[in-house]
């Protein structure tokens, strides 16, 4: 690939690829597939194999859990009914998803949970799209009576047990009070599969058919999905979760017979999707295109100009901040970019390579995608090693350090 017309060096596509093969050949990480793009010009790196003892050998096309990384891509359905008018941000949710309605919030974060005041206010649109509607995974929180509720009712997607439908997982969120007033803070995940739940019932549909019919078909998503079919199974890797003592590799969700060779009771925007580096490349690159993908508008320029800036206060920004550099051990430096925009990570200083307005997240199965309308820049890393050990993690900081190394 010639440099003056890629936004690439040789060079530095070449450092790249020696960076991740070297963590490959680490024997840790089996395999991945990462896509770099800049300037019309993509390059795809395969590098492994499907499992940690062999295998097939990792290829373009391989399926891969997406985690947390759905969350950008999933949001984008209630960004269509907001440039519908069939969602208005300031609304109550409560028309929609009644059982939010007369919220009781927590005295204390540690409170008992019938120790509670009312709600100052509803709950809006505008809080379950920027994750602050006052219920969420706190990482700065666990062991609290709120947080074991959580973890007891089934309503996170990586719990023992898999989610139940939509209606009955509603109906459990309704009997918890809130940790925070709507509103008041950036708490993480639940909001995100509210939004599922939302969308859904505004439509009539399944999350999954109308996020098929105006984002993935149109894109061309044809492997993104809740589930893989039984044709494609072949294509997606076990998922591991390494011992965080010894590094053993632990199967916790295999291909055939595992948690995404059905579909699934819980469509989960919050952590559901499975995907390949190009389907989520098309994505990406439609917003980095202002909403269009060719000549078709998917979104609104103003739509994704909400959710690719930071919609945080200061006062949540202070939160945030420190539940990322508190938690740097558990996170292995994962998630600290400032901001937070609907459904992603929106970089709001510069803590390392990337610029000011870079937009993306990282999943806990290993994944990691952004895009930087600075540089023009979007990259996608996809592998099959869980967050139990810091190997995936230190995988993605490598990838997005030599990823910005190999501009020219």
């Amino acid at each position: 690939m010639g440099h003056h017309d890629s936004g690439f060096s040789e060079a530095g596509l070449r450092r790249m690829r020696n960076v991740l093969a070297r963590h490959v050949d680490s024997g840790r990480i089996p395999g991945l597939v990462a896509l770099v793009s800049r300037r019309g010009q993509t390059h795809v790196e395969a590098i492994g194999t499907m499992r940690h003892d062999g295998g097939p050998p990792m290829r373009r096309d391989t399926i891969f859990r997406m985690a947390s990384t759905s969350k950008p891509v999933a949001m984008a359905a209630a960004m269509v009914l907001i440039d519908e008018c069939r969602l208005r941000l300031d609304d109550p949710v409560e028309p929609w998803l009644p059982e939010l309605a007369d919220r009781r919030v927590l005295a204390r974060v540690d409170a008992p949970l019938d120790d509670t005041v009312p709600a100052r206010r509803p709950i809006i649109v505008r809080d379950l799209l920027a994750s602050t509607f006052g219920l969420g995974m706190d990482m700065t929180a666990l062991g609290t009576p709120i947080m074991g509720a959580v973890f007891e009712q089934g309503l996170t997607p990586n719990g023992p047990e898999p989610m139940p439908e939509p209606d009955e997982w509603m109906r459990r969120l309704g009997t918890l009070p809130l940790m925070h007033q709507p509103g008041e803070r950036w708490q993480y995940q639940i909001s995100n599969d509210l939004i599922g739940v939302l969308v859904s019932r505004v439509t009539g549909r399944s999350y999954e058919a109308f996020l098929r019919e105006r984002i993935f078909d149109p894109l061309g998503m044809k492997d993104t999905g809740f589930h893989v079919p039984a044709d494609k199974i072949d294509r997606l890797p076990p998922l591991y979760a390494p011992d965080p003592r010894t590094g053993a590799f632990h199967v916790w969700d295999p291909a055939e017979g595992g948690r995404h060779s059905q579909p699934p009771a819980f469509q989960s925007g919050g952590g559901g999707l499975v995907s390949t580096v190009d389907d989520y490349h098309a994505y990406f690159q439609m917003l980095l295109n202002h909403g269009m993908h060719g000549t078709e508008r998917i979104l609104s320029r103003p739509a994704v100009e909400l959710m690719t800036t930071n919609r945080l206060t200061p006062e949540q920004q202070t939160a945030r901040d420190a539940m990322a550099r508190d938690n740097v051990h558990v996170s292995f430096g994962q998630g600290q970019h400032g901001g937070w925009g609907f459904g992603m990570a929106v970089r709001t200083y510069r803590g390392d390579y990337a610029s000011i307005g870079q937009f993306g997240w990282d999943g806990g199965s290993g994944t990691s995608t952004y895009a930087d309308p600075d540089k023009q820049l979007s990259g996608i890393l996809l592998t099959q090693v869980g967050m139990s050990v810091p190997d995936p993690a230190r995988l993605i900081h490598d990838f997005w350090t030599a990823l910005y190394q190999a501009m020219d």
